[in-house]
């Protein structure tokens, strides 16, 4: 039986999915998307669902229950669907993120001109590192790195400042799923990871791109949790072993203003 055509509603602004031909599982996708944004702006009955996306009652409640089964949305039997605890988590990691960039965009532009070097910000994301930004230096050197971009941990030096204070487990675990592209032994690797934990800072030593090195340093919110971490990137040329050394209170000076920025307090002021 063919479903209803949606009705014209002022409630919410959810964006109908198109009839239009091609793979389905877009298109479910898209009415998924739909249930979301018609939700959002307080609790909606299985009536209220079908007749708000001119859906059957037993297409809106499909939909819906594999949402509640993944957690987007909340089920009662009197309140009905509303957002559930992924959508809520999920938003406050983007309010998170946005402030996040925000407070860090003009340490990130001083750092890049106070060095001529190309500088990241990034958070990880799951088993790997997400690229939230990404400042050009003034060398003229292409780094293939993009904002939005997905990275392994172990190989990159954003990465490795971002797993500071985890365990040595966790370590080898992400070690071990990099470990074709790590350039080096897990024993090496490890002992530099030792390191690095000492000095709290992280370098790539031509581990993730070749020719290209950076010097890393992790970001602290207010529990003195890390939460991000910039690295400092450039061609090997220009990043010989004393360099990097000297780079390192340079990028940590730059984490912790925006570490302060987001509450965190500085033990040895």
């Amino acid at each position: 039986m063919a479903e209803p055509k949606a009705k014209t509603s002022t409630k919410g602004t959810a964006s109908k999915a198109p009839k239009e031909k091609g793979s389905s599982g877009a298109q479910t996708l898209m009415r998924g998307l739909d249930v979301l944004e018609t939700v959002r702006d307080g609790p909606v009955s299985l009536n209220e669902l079908s007749e708000e996306l001119g859906l059957t009652r037993s297409t809106a409640h499909r939909l819906a229950a594999a949402l509640v089964e993944r957690r987007f949305l909340s089920f009662t039997p009197r309140g009905g669907y509303s957002l559930g605890p992924v959508i809520l988590a999920l938003g406050h990691c983007a309010r998170l993120q946005i402030q996040l960039a925000q407070v860090a965009r003009p340490v990130l532009e001083n750092l890049a001109k106070q060095t001529d070097d190309i500088v990241h910000l990034g958070v990880i994301d799951g088993d790997e590192v997400l690229y939230l930004e990404k400042i050009p230096g003034k060398r003229r050197i292409l780094i293939s790195s993009h904002v939005g971009e997905r990275q392994p941990i172990a190989t990159t030096g954003l990465g490795k400042a971002l797993i500071l204070e985890e365990s040595e487990a966790y370590w080898k675990r992400l070690y071990e799923m990099a470990a074709a592209d790590a350039g080096n032994s897990m024993p090496v690797w490890m002992e530099r990871m030792r390191s690095y934990q000492k000095g709290d800072y992280a370098f790539d030593l031509e581990e993730n791109e070749d020719r290209v090195r950076c010097v890393a340093a992790p970001i602290r919110n207010v529990e003195n949790k890390v939460v991000a971490a910039i690295s400092l990137s450039s061609a090997a040329q220009y990043m010989s072993d004393e360099r990097m050394q000297e780079l390192v209170p340079v990028v940590q000076d730059a984490t912790r203003q925006i570490s302060r920025e987001l509450g965190w307090q500085d033990p040895d002021a």
